[in-house]
């Protein structure tokens, strides 16, 4: 059985997603803690409606960002997961804590990555004309949703679209693509030090049409 960690910034649909899944005895993960850096996270709720332990470590509360990974660090590893998600979890982390953490650390991206990465990837994707965004799932490195890319998926922009109803769309899929990366990591099928080590990068069927 895969034990995750969860860290979230914000609502955490993602997180109520796998926990719904997890939910299913033959489903081969459980989420043991769900972090966050911000107290008043909304998603914190659907932990608790599961009865899974939460922890905040906030950065405002330490000297210097270091000092706070070095924190956060210790939270996680107290529950000693297999796998880490950061699902909304608009922190950087320290590289520290990446090294320590990798390469079974992975992150979801509201857009069809390398193209629009960073926090504003659903307005950045409709500020520049884009006819298509899409949802990626990456293993964390130290860059900015630069990792390798484990899974990913388009998502059409459609006219009148405007940041809430893309990201509407967009949820969905990304969802979907955590889910059965999580179920790939259980079963062995996807190896994240594999991924790590050769910069692995999905093929999906949209790239592979004439």
């Amino acid at each position: 059985m895969l034990s995750v960690v969860v860290l979230i910034s914000g609502g955490g649909s993602n997180l109520r997603a796998l926990l719904d899944a997890a939910a299913d005895a033959e489903f081969p993960a459980r989420v043991v803690a769900v972090g966050t850096d911000r107290p008043e996270a909304e998603g914190l709720e659907h932990a608790e409606e599961f009865g899974v332990p939460t922890f905040e470590v906030a950065l405002s509360s330490f000297g210097s960002r270091e000092a706070w990974g070095d924190a956060l660090l210790e939270q996680i590893q107290l529950w000693r997961p297999d796998l880490v998600i950061l699902s909304g979890f608009m922190r950087l982390l320290p590289p520290a804590v990446v090294a320590a953490l990798a390469p079974n650390l992975i992150n979801t991206h509201p857009a069809f990555l390398p193209e629009f990465p960073g926090p504003r990837a659903v307005r950045d994707a409709l500020e520049a004309g884009a006819s298509e965004s899409g949802a990626s799932i990456i293993v964390v490195d130290n860059g900015v949703d630069t990792g390798p890319i484990i899974a990913r998926e388009r998502v059409a922009v459609v006219p009148g679209d405007n940041e809430t109803t893309l990201h509407a769309r967009i949820k969905p899929v990304e969802r979907r693509l955590l889910i059965q990366a999580v179920l790939d990591i259980a079963n062995g099928t996807l190896d994240l030090a594999d991924a790590a080590l050769s910069g692995r990068r999905a093929i999906t069927p949209e790239e592979s049409r004439p």
